[in-house]
Parts: structure tokens; C-alpha cells; sequence
């Protein structure tokens, strides 16, 4: 199958909707692994391909390196998703998602943050980089 730009925009929209339902079953305050765990079991519920805490290679020049880098999850093979459960988004979080991108071959990630009020308007981004860009409509 052919990734597109149109494909991408259909995905992020399920795992939001999926986000949002389970920030409506626990609210904001909880303990990021509990809204993993959850994330989970929303994206079976919704037959959505995942892979939960996938370990990202790093290849430098050559040496393939082990490290401890997981990305919370991998969806359709395509979309890393970092979730957090923070009073703040810093610089950091917002980097390691793109990192994640650029390691994985992604053209497009989400960060979403589940301490928040309103996940939809406050708990998510989505980052795109020059893969999408090349990507069809």
C-alpha cells in the first residue's frame, strides 16, 4: 500500500479519536503508563495496527548501536505516537519525537499529553518532516 498524505491525516484522526476516548474515561492526573496501557487496548478496540514500546535502532556510520529508546507507539508501521502525562510539553519531548521520526523513517509523528483539560485543543501535535513533504495528496 501506497503511504499518502491523505492516508496519514485518516490515521491521525483514529488515534486521536482514540486519545480522546480514553481522556474522557480517565480524565488528566494519572500516571502515563495507566493512558499507555489504555492506548492500548482503545487501538485494539479500534483494530488499529500498533507496536507498543518499539526499541529504535540508531545506526551510526555504519555501527548499529543498541540503546534503550522506545517508542511508546508504532502505528501502521508509520506512525510514531510519544505519549505523556505532563503539566508542561517541553523542547525535549517535542525532539525526541522527531527523532523517533527521523530513526524510524517516519514522515510524520504525534505527541500527546493526557494531563491536560482538553486533549483535543491542548493534548496533541503532530510534527511532519521532509518525507511528508514528498509524499502524495
Amino acid at each position: 500500500m501506497e503511504i499518502t498524505k491523505t492516508y496519514l491525516t485518516d490515521l491521525i484522526y483514529q488515534v486521536n479519536g482514540a486519545a480522546i476516548e480514553v481522556h474522557k474515561e480517565l480524565g488528566p492526573g494519572l500516571l502515563e503508563s495507566v493512558y499507555h496501557k489504555c492506548m492500548i487496548k482503545e487501538l485494539s478496540l479500534k483494530k488499529i495496527a500498533y507496536i507498543s514500546e518499539l526499541i529504535v535502532r540508531v545506526d551510526y556510520k555504519g555501527l548499529k548501536l543498541d540503546t534503550e529508546l522506545r517508542c511508546d507507539l508504532f502505528i501502521e508501521n508509520i506512525l510514531p505516537v510519544e505519549l505523556k502525562a505532563v503539566e508542561t510539553i517541553l523542547p525535549v519531548h517535542k525532539a525526541q519525537i522527531i527523532t523517533y521520526m527521523k530513526l524510524l523513517n517516519a514522515p510524520e509523528g504525534m505527541l500527546i499529553n493526557f494531563n491536560v483539560t482538553n486533549i483535543f485543543k491542548e493534548g496533541q501535535k503532530t510534527f511532519v518532516n521532509e518525507l511528508y513533504r514528498q509524499l502524495k495528496d
